[in-house]
């Protein structure tokens, strides 16, 4: 099930396209020009999976609402037209619009392109997911190299967040001291074992309630065990 953004000047055909959308367990809000289109996004950039955006609309056109939902969400925009020029097209495409339908068009491919859209963008989604892990109290962005405690940012050296980076990314898995300071330091690496445990200590510390996360294998290394 999707959360659908028709968005059409025309009633009949936003009431055409509920009716294929509902028939297929989706769900639909209806917005009759692109200001009132990008009103409703800005209140809630995360209620929709899929704008469907009709480009021309009296107060805001579609190239200009999809170019304002940009500005706030990056969910799949599909653009319906009664023209088809190559212009409009490309003008769609360079805005980041997913796909570009050209009126009259069938109701039933309509759904087909959404599934398509929204089938392409399940992989990209499930990334999003792998870039933010959060552990009870513990969050760490991958993306923005950002790591909270309990809602307050953590103040880890580079080397520490490597480190809890690569713990983390192998949650659950015995490491090894040499694969900790392989993968972390490198293999131009010219310390001891001393060098590991000091960065974990300051980890632990770091991380505070959360530090009990790290688990010490004695002779073995460390694991990474929430």
């Amino acid at each position: 099930m999707y959360r659908l953004l028709v968005v059409d000047d025309e009633e009949m055909i936003r009431k055409l396209i509920r009716k294929y959308a509902e028939f297929e367990g989706h769900e639909v809000t209806e917005a009759e020009n692109g200001m009132e289109a990008v009103e409703l996004v800005r209140r809630d950039p995360g209620a929709f999976d899929l704008a469907v955006l009709d480009v021309m609309m009296p107060e805001l056109d579609g190239f200009s609402a999809a170019g304002e939902i940009r500005k706030v969400s990056p969910m799949p925009v599909l653009m319906l037209s009664a023209r088809g020029e190559e212009y409009d097209r490309i003008h769609g495409f360079e805005l980041g619009v997913d796909d570009y339908v050209v009126k009259p068009f069938s109701p039933k491919e309509l759904m087909l392109r959404v599934n398509a859209i929204m089938n392409r963008a399940k992989p990209r989604e499930a990334e999003k997911k792998r870039s933010l892990v959060e552990i009870e109290g513990l969050c760490i962005n991958f993306d923005a190299r950002v790591v909270t405690v309990d809602g307050e940012r953590a103040s880890l050296s580079p080397k520490e967040y490597e480190l809890l980076s690569y713990l983390v990314q192998n949650r659950g898995l015995a490491l090894t001291r040499e694969m900790l300071i392989t993968n972390v330091w490198g293999y131009d690496f010219y310390g001891d074992d001393r060098t590991l445990d000091t960065h974990i200590k300051l980890l632990r510390r770091s991380l505070g309630p959360y530090s009990r996360f790290i688990v010490t294998l004695r002779g073995v290394g460390y694991r990474f065990d929430p």
